[in-house]
């Protein structure tokens, strides 16, 4: 999968990266940047976003607490789709989330 860049600026949820299921290794690494002030975790699903009207969002247990700094983890088993959850931050504070996952480019 080629690199993948969503954001979400104030708080808020963003729109969310899509998985590679069929992907052998799954393996996905991701890095969030915070520029400004701003809370935030990082959320899987298991769910298809796509055809679910309310995926369930599960956070990722290296962002159990809502971090404020830029940090980087992975995802070694299989999700369906990841997004950013902004819990405060001002109308200028923003998280950039990258995600690469191994395989077909």
């Amino acid at each position: 999968m080629r690199q993948q860049i969503i954001a979400q600026t104030g708080t808020g949820s963003s729109a969310f990266i899509p998985m590679n299921l069929d992907t052998n290794p799954f393996n996905v690494g991701f890095g969030a940047v915070v520029t400004g002030s701003a809370t935030y975790q990082i959320q899987h699903t298991f769910d298809n976003p796509w055809t679910t009207a309310s995926p369930t969002w599960f956070t990722h247990p290296s962002f159990s607490t809502a971090q404020t700094t830029s940090l980087d983890g992975n995802y070694a088993f299989p999700v369906a789709a990841i997004k950013i959850l902004t819990t405060s931050g001002t109308n200028t504070g923003t998280v950039t989330l990258t995600v690469i996952q191994a395989g077909i480019a």
